[in-house]
């Protein structure tokens, strides 16, 4: 897997491959400058006729911009360039590619408290590129800077950002003030944090990840905030069948889900646990809701449990016969649609601690232990839980704004307290690893925001530990399948319509994108 960076982790890399492999800060501005224009050529057809407006800042961002101008005049556009800053303030590598864009040809103007100039160069633009500020901005842009900003964003232009769309923090995502609004983002050797966290993400448009040159190994050595899930990365991971296998041999999953109301959660977890490779799958149910169950799943074996006759969820008397069905099993998935009724709790808490199986646990399973997170630490065998903010708020006793704000930093926290694998899931999903590592995932869309999605992943994470990945590989790779499944849902259907079945129908396909890039 890739890895995810800050600004200065990037920086470090930017600084290690000028002294260890010989590369300039120069050369390295000409070829992101020359990457740039490849991608504009790409998205707009070429690059003859095309009128740029180039926004430029004092550091190596502005020097990318200057580049970027050049080789554009070079390939038959043509751009009008303005320096956001005082001729002096820009020093080294990138003056000497302002002063190679004044030599061949362009006029660098620069900009004052008068934006005049600016504006009427942005009525006449085909596209404005975006080389103000680049990965280094920590707050708010200075007030000049912010003026320059909020012209861009409303020029009713498409927006090129050069590695980040000015005002983003490259770090966390955050904007704290004027931001440019991309269409396109093309950054340099590797993804960075605030190019996936949300606000951040939005501002990005398409992104485009471009090598310049960096060798593999500073950037496979680079210190990192996260890893990246990327089907590269997690493709060696698909299950492989050899050709001899059984349904027993592919993995048996149980699940033990759903209440009156609920008979989808539970519906939708052993569907995806299908989906997703396992051989069998045996659901428990209050025994009431049994029929409907059967109805919902063709392939799917359903086990009647007592349950609490008024409220049509699990009894505490259904513990002996889990524990019977537990073992044909080789995973439990735990939780979705149960209820929080307090002996279905109690009922939880208890299989929990009694299980040895490999353990998913979410939803209403994890809610059963808001309050009382310190008595997972008595598991074993491995566990994977997957709340989204709020059933992780519960469960950690953090506030909501706390995990917003620091969402890999808290994940990892408790991910390492507790000895699990911890999946937060959100936009984007992180998946923190017990020994402290922590994943960001790069698939998944606004569409996956619908009733049902997370048991759908609930169900892929098991069907994969069931086929013999272990819990963290199995999280990584769930996560990473589900958010694909939901990107090729949304090619078919659009963020609006789609449902969570729409999402699992899509698992088979998705393990097969998965599986190709390996």
């Amino acid at each position: 897997m890739s890895k995810l960076v800050t600004g200065r982790e990037m920086a470090a890399v930017d600084q290690r491959t000028i002294e260890e492999a010989g590369i300039s800060s120069a050369e390295l501005i000409e070829r992101a400058g020359a990457e740039v224009i490849a991608a504009i050529a790409a998205r707009w057809d070429g690059l003859a006729g095309l009128q740029a407006v180039v926004l430029c800042g004092k550091g190596n961002n502005g020097g990318d911009g200057f580049a970027v101008a050049r080789l554009l005049r070079a390939g038959g556009g043509s751009a009008r360039v303005f320096l956001a800053a005082d001729r002096a303030d820009v020093q080294g590598a990138a003056a000497e590619h302002l002063q190679r864009c004044e030599q061949e040809g362009g006029a660098v103007e620069v900009l004052g408290e008068d934006l005049a100039p600016l504006e009427v160069a942005l009525r006449d633009a085909d596209l404005v590129i975006d080389a103000l500020l680049g990965t280094g901005l920590r707050g708010a842009p200075r007030p000049a800077m912010a003026r320059v900003i909020e012209r861009i964003a409303h020029c009713e232009r498409p927006v090129v950002a050069v590695d980040i769309p000015s005002g983003v923090e490259a770090d966390t995502g955050q904007v704290h003030g004027a931001a440019v609004q991309a269409v396109l983002t093309v950054t340099f050797g590797l993804v960075k944090v605030g190019q996936l966290f949300y606000p951040g993400r939005s501002h990005c448009g398409a992104l485009h990840l471009a090598n310049i040159g960096f060798p593999e190994s500073i950037l496979s050595d680079a210190a990192s905030q996260a890893l990246l899930l990327s089907a590269e990365g997690l493709g060696p991971l698909v299950p492989r069948r050899r050709g001899d296998e059984h349904k027993g041999s592919c993995g048996t999953v149980a699940v033990v889900a759903g209440s009156v109301g609920m008979t989808g959660a539970a519906a939708l977890t052993a569907e995806a646990a299908l989906r997703s490779g396992a051989g069998r799958v045996h659901l428990g149910v209050p025994a009431s809701l049994n029929d409907i169950l059967e109805v919902k799943l063709s392939e799917v074996m359903t086990r009647p449990l007592p349950e609490v006759r008024k409220r049509r969820c699990l009894s505490l008397r259904a513990l002996g016969e889990i524990s019977a069905m537990l073992m044909r099993a080789d995973v439990l998935a735990l939780g979705p649609g149960l209820g929080r009724y307090r002996e279905t709790e109690e009922l939880v808490r208890r299989l929990v601690l009694q299980t040895e199986l490999p353990l998913v646990l979410d939803a209403d399973g994890l809610s059963a232990f808001a309050g009382q997170a310190e008595v997972l630490k008595g598991r074993s065998a491995p566990l994977v839980l997957t709340p989204h903010v709020g059933e992780f708020a519960r469960l950690s006793g953090l506030d909501k704004r706390q995990i917003i704000d620091a969402p890999m930093a808290v994940a990892r926290d408790f991910a390492g307290e507790f000895g699990a694998t911890l999946v937060l899931k959100g936009a984007p999903t992180v998946v923190a690893l017990s020994d402290g590592r922590v994943a960001v995932n790069s698939t998944g869309n606004p569409g996956m925001a619908t009733a049902g999605s997370g048991d759908v992943l609930t169900g892929i994470i098991a069907g994969l530990m069931a086929q013999g990945l272990g819990a963290e590989a199995a999280a990584c790779l769930g996560v990473y399948v589900h958010g694909r499944a939901g990107d090729r849902a949304v090619e078919r259907l659009g963020e609006w319509g789609m449902r969570a079945g729409d999402i699992a129908d899509e698992i088979a396909l998705a393990m097969m994108d998965a599986a190709r890039s390996a």
